[in-house]
């Protein structure tokens, strides 16, 4: 029995030999960018915990583990919420993500194609690209901090908008070029950096929580003999839950929800397909909690005690510079840690957005795509505007591409289930999927309504949203399809997939 999700230029998975013909039809740096992963180009679960471990245990966890205290989270509401979105974040991954990624094993952009036609995810692969930039900007913001400690230039504020001067835009452009070339290396190239960067960076990140909560408790003339004096010195001294002027206050809800929708882009909106999809088996998506329990969780906490830190010696510095903040603490190691974290960050992230911009221009080669988004990064890095206000960023990034996660699920669990067709565009060779665009656009023009009209904080938006979007997509595409479906004569002359689950 054929495959029905065998691309159809590639040949069937029975034949000999079909692992050179897949690599042949595709690009010549072996990324599958337009076919299948094949078996013997597939990883192992070590390489998956080091890639989350690296990516998310990274630079811009000294960004948004201080912009919870500067928002005023409680004691509670940082270690219970947090707790709590990277258990949802993890699910996510595991039972939405891997899933969809083994089974299909292509591109989130090549298997929009498809579903989607190539004029909408021309579209839709220009927005993902552009915001993937500026993720990755933010994160190489983070690196040319610890740059600024070094060479002793003026670095941006908490309310800067622009470049605040040419050493800060030297620092940007130096790092932004190494972080470039290693995501241009493909895949394995920064799955095997992160391998070893992510095991030290770790230790450094626990030496920075420890230092920051004994200085604490030494600055405070504290005294903790038990876990409930601990947990009083926490609660009174450290998360106060009071924000610092200008930012409105975090609850436990908005510090769950971030925990788990900061990456909704990479597993609710499926952007992980593109990673996932070298996986062995579903199980692969597992290896995300050492990214969340790790980076999310643990080194978040690190982070806001050294802001906290911070506020305690001197009040008046409200600035957010992982550089200072982790030279303070660890010296030299500590500013080499945040040299490399935002590197392992970033480097998946341009790898990502790079594959966005070549499925726009597929006669382009990666490597150079890759090289072009890292320019594009590094330029986004000189503005800190987006590190600066990484929290609100982060929701919404994943806010405009949550909707396409949801298309993509409904077309592979629920399509089938109501006797309609997958990959509607490619069967029926349209350019423009419109159930798809409007699932898309409308679900993010009626979220941002809600925030602005409706008092839906832009961190809750997306969960309704999600729904939304599957709801439009199903209906639209029942009104789409009925037509072809009840016409005897229509054929599309690929394998038929609404029998199956």
């Amino acid at each position: 029995m054929s495959d029905p999700y065998q691309s159809p230029t590639a040949p069937a998975a029975e034949d000999p030999g079909v692992e050179e013909v897949v690599e042949s039809v595709d690009t010549e740096d072996g990324e599958f960018e337009r076919t299948p992963v094949p078996p013997a180009r597939r990883l192992g679960f070590k390489s998956f915990i080091g890639m989350y471990a690296g990516e998310h245990c990274a630079g811009t966890e000294l960004m948004i583990g201080p912009l919870f205290v500067a928002r005023g989270v409680g004691a509670f509401d940082l270690i219970v919420g947090l707790f709590v979105g990277n258990l949802l974040a993890t699910l996510s991954w595991r039972f939405l993500t891997a899933p969809i990624a083994t089974a299909r094993r292509l591109t989130l952009y090549y298997q929009l194609e498809k579903i989607c036609g190539r004029q909408l995810v021309t579209l839709y692969n220009l927005a993902n690209g552009v915001m993937f930039c500026f993720l990755a900007g933010s994160m190489i913001t983070v690196s040319a901090t610890a740059v600024g400690v070094w060479f002793d230039f003026p670095m941006p504020e908490l309310t800067d908008v622009a470049p605040n001067g040419v050493g800060w835009v030297l620092a940007v452009l130096a790092v932004g070029a190494v972080i470039s070339v290693v995501a241009a290396g493909g895949y394995n190239v920064v799955a095997k950096f992160a391998n070893i960067a992510s095991p030290w960076m770790v230790l450094v990140f626990v030496a920075f929580g420890l230092i920051g909560l004994a200085e604490l408790i030494r600055v405070s003339g504290a005294t903790i003999q038990s876990p409930s004096d601990l947990w009083t010195f926490l609660s009174t001294e450290v998360y106060r839950g009071v924000p610092t002027a200008g930012n409105s206050k975090f609850t436990f809800w908005h510090v769950a929800f971030f925990g788990w929708f900061c990456n909704m882009a990479m597993h609710v909106g499926m952007s992980d397909l593109t990673i996932f999809r070298f996986a062995h088996r579903p199980s692969a998506g597992w290896a995300a909690a050492s990214g969340m329990y790790v980076g999310h969780y643990m080194a978040w906490i690190a982070a806001s005690l050294l802001y906290a830190l911070q506020l305690v010696r001197d009040p008046s510095n409200d600035s957010v510079l992982p550089g200072p903040m982790a030279y303070d603490a660890c010296g030299i190691a500590g500013l080499i840690c945040v040299i490399v974290a935002g590197w392992t960050t970033a480097n998946p992230t341009i790898y990502r957005a790079g594959l966005a911009f070549q499925s726009v221009m597929p006669n382009v080669s990666r490597f150079k795509v890759t090289l072009f988004t890292g320019a594009l990064a590094t330029i986004a890095a000189m503005f800190p505007a987006i590190a600066m206000r990484l929290l609100d960023f982060v929701a919404l990034y994943g806010l405009v591409l949550m909707p396409m996660g949801a298309v993509i699920f409904a077309d592979h669990y629920l399509i089938p289930r109501l006797g309609l067709r997958r990959d509607y565009a490619e069967r029926t060779r349209i350019g423009f999927n419109p159930a798809a665009g409007a699932a898309w656009i409308g679900t993010f023009i009626l979220c941002v309504l809600l925030t602005m009209f409706g008092g839906i904080e832009l961190f809750f938006v997306s969960l309704p949203g999600w729904f939304i979007a599957v709801a439009v997509y199903l209906g639209l595409s029942k009104v789409i399809q009925r037509p072809v479906l009840s016409d005897p004569n229509a054929t599309d002359g690929l394998p038929d997939t609404t029998a199956l689950a």
